[in-house]
Order: C-alpha cells, then structure tokens, then sequence
C-alpha cells in the first residue's frame, strides 16, 4: 500500500508539471498580432516541425513557446563537446556523481545561452506583425521567452527527479498528443462520405506503422560474451550472458534531425524572392525524387553520427578486458573493438533503412489512398509516441518492483 502511495504521488506530481507546462503555451506575449501571424504560418515547413516539440508554442508565441527545445540542442552540443574536448570527457568517465553534476550545470548554462539567441531570432522574426516594435519589446520578449524555457528546464529536471519517466521526453510527448486532434479536425472532412471508408483504411495501416515501430525501437542484437570465472564454474557459454546492442542507436533523432534538414529548403523556397534559387529549393518539396534521396542519405548520415556518439567501442572493448570477460573466438582489446566497430556499422546502417521506411509511410499511403489525414501521424511524432511510452512504463514496471524487493528485505 505504501507502494501503490509513492508511485500515485509521483505520477500526480508528473500530470501536475505537464498540465502546468501545457497552459504555459497559450500565455500570449503581449504586443503581438497574433491572428496575423498565425494565418502566415499554415504552410511553413520548419514551423510546423518545430511545432511537434513545443505543442504549437512556435505558432502563439506563448510565454512557453520555446518549450524543451533549447535544452535538447544544448544536450546535443554537450555531447559534441564532450567527445571533442578531453578535460570534459574526463569530467565525465572519473569525476562519478560529482563529474555528472558539473555536466548537467554547463548543460543548463548552454541551455540558457541557446534560449536567448532563440528569443533574439523570434523577436526579429515577428517584426511585421508586432504592433509597436522597438528595444523595448525585444528586451521583453527575450526575457519572457527565456524565463519560460528555463521554467520548462526546471519542470523536466523536477520530473525526472522526483516524478515518473523522462521529463524532458514526456514533456515533447504532451505536445505531439496535443497537436493529434486539430491534425486530424484539419485533415478530415466529416461531411464526407467516404470518412467511414478513410477509418477503415487507416486504421489497419495505422497499427501496421505502429507494429514496425515498436520493432525498430525494440531490436536488439544480443552479442555473447564469456568471463573466466563462468569457464571456471561450468566450462559452458551462458546465454543469459551478453552484451545487447540496440537496432536503432540513436532513437528518434537521426529522423528528427533529417526532418528539420529537408524542411529547411522549403522554407527558404518562401522566404526569397530569387527565382532561380526558388527553382532550386522547388526541387526538394515533399514526395520529389530528389527529395526522397536527400531525406534517406540524411537519415543514414544522422544515425552513424549519433551511434557514435552514444556507443564508444573503444571504451566497450576495453571495459570488457578489465572485467575479464571476452566475445568468443574473438581477442580482446583491438580485435574486440573492430568486430563491435563491423557489427555496429551494420545495426546502425539496417537501422536507418527501417527509419526511412517509416519516414516514407505515410506519404506513400496518402499519395496511394489520397487520404491526407495520414499525413498526422508523422514518422517522427510516431517514434516519439512509441519511444516515450515503451521507457515510461518500462520505468513504473521498474520502480514497482525495486519498491516490492525493498519491502520484502525489511
């Protein structure tokens, strides 16, 4: 019963932050022409991506408009730098808990950094639909909209911490599940006839993207590993004993990042003049050849650059040496690290096909069915959904029995 009390109030404390976090999003920032600007909106690319992380805050220019978004590029240029500078990735690896405390403090001093020169840009960019633009209002938009981010930085901290799952990824999971219904109001003609046939199509290829999903997220290539204490025991190959590697390393960024890449040209297709350039640009939109080949080779190009951020195998085949444990029929030490080097290569590279796979779904169903409300259901906003509910439940599955072992010990 105890149990069953911490848990419910961690999970209150959770709902309470994201229902905080949420209504941030429609405190408008005053001074603004929000109708005006809103009605220049329906058809910009970029803003409708970075949309799906801040619940449409791009859009309102709310007090929370900037949402997580400055925190995930701060994480992201906190792991470049930790790659790329000893003394931070030494920081890291030997300094223990005290080493992750000065991570996350420069992380947050990134975070802040990012939040004012995303306020900047804002304030410039909203200029023809401000009603008295001046330092004044760049100077209150900077702080409102760098406060707000940094409230939403604190409440995924406080989440993590003391609430259940990852703050800053429950925190993109409200905003995507927020943006479904007027997706699908928008998308969908009621009047129609066809909508009970529309259903009935995407429904099954709905579950049938989620099906795949759930099997990039989730696949895992189980890599055998021996120790001499277990040869000493039984002189027998444990199958319970190995290293897992996962199919899709990198999660959902390499897709979100791909996206972001190919809706740049879209975007810069309306905001020049230039016809040539347009012409350019004009090239990448959505469903063209070339558009396709760009977004599969960016997606295979994200997802080697974030396995190798996230999995070292150098440090993979060297702690197995320390603790005495080996591939079989494999040396360790170098050999070790090239033959994880050659698998994870593979993993990383299948991986990116079943990401673009995903990616290509829904435009080849709405191209095929000519039902655009498909179109909501976004391979990034997916793998995200997915991503973010398998490692929430995972957590309360984990959490509930930690506490049961607990009680049973005392």
């Amino acid at each position: 019963m105890l149990t069953n009390s911490k848990l419910i109030k961690k999970i209150i404390l959770t709902l309470l932050l994201l229902i905080i976090a949420r209504l941030g999003i429609f405190i408008p920032i005053p001074g603004i022409d929000h109708d005006a600007f809103y009605d220049q909106l329906g058809n910009n690319a970029l803003i409708n991506f970075l949309n799906i992380f801040s619940g449409g805050g791009f859009s309102t220019i709310g007090l929370f408009a900037l949402g997580i978004v400055p925190y995930i590029n701060a994480s992201l240029v906190m792991q470049l730098l930790i790659k790329s500078i000893p003394a931070l990735e030494k920081i890291q690896k030997e300094e223990g808990e005290i080493g992750r405390q000065k991570i996350t403090q420069i992380t947050r001093y990134l975070s802040l950094g990012w939040a004012i020169i995303q306020s900047i840009g804002i304030s410039l960019w909203i200029k023809p639909y401000v009603f008295s633009w001046g330092i004044t209002f760049i100077f209150d938009v900077i702080i409102s909209l760098t406060t707000g981010s940094m409230i939403i930085m604190w409440f995924s901290e406080v989440i993590t911490e003391k609430g259940i799952g990852n703050g800053a990824s429950l925190l993109i999971f409200q905003n995507i599940i927020s943006g479904i219904p007027q997706n699908l109001k928008n998308s969908i003609n009621v009047d129609n006839y066809n909508l009970v046939k529309q259903i009935a199509i995407l429904l099954p290829l709905f579950i049938l993207m989620l099906i795949i999903t759930i099997l990039v997220q989730e696949g895992v290539r189980k890599i055998t590993i021996i120790s001499a204490r277990q040869l000493t025991k039984s002189n027998q190959i444990d199958p319970q004993s190995y290293l897992p590697i996962k199919l899709n390393q990198g999660g959902v960024m390499p897709i979100v990042f791909a996206s972001a890449s190919i809706a740049l040209p879209n975007y810069l297709e309306t905001s020049i003049t230039n016809a040539k350039l347009q012409n350019i640009f004009n090239y990448f939109t959505s469903n063209s050849t070339l558009y396709l080949i760009t977004y599969g080779l960016l997606i295979i190009v994200f997802s080697y650059f974030y396995s190798s951020l996230i999995l070292n195998t150098e440090d993979l085949a060297e702690n197995l040496k320390k603790l005495g444990a080996s591939v079989p029929n494999i040396r360790p030490g170098e050999d070790t690290n090239q033959y994880l080097k050659k698998i994870i290569n593979k993993l990383t590279f299948l991986g990116s096909l079943f990401l673009f796979l995903v990616a290509l779904v829904p435009s080849i169903i709405a191209k095929i069915t000519n039902i655009n409300s498909f179109k909501g259901f976004g391979a990034t906003s997916l793998l995200i959904l997915v991503g973010v509910a398998i490692d929430t439940a995972k957590q309360i599955q984990t959490y509930i029995i930690s506490e049961q072992y607990e009680s049973m010990m005392k």
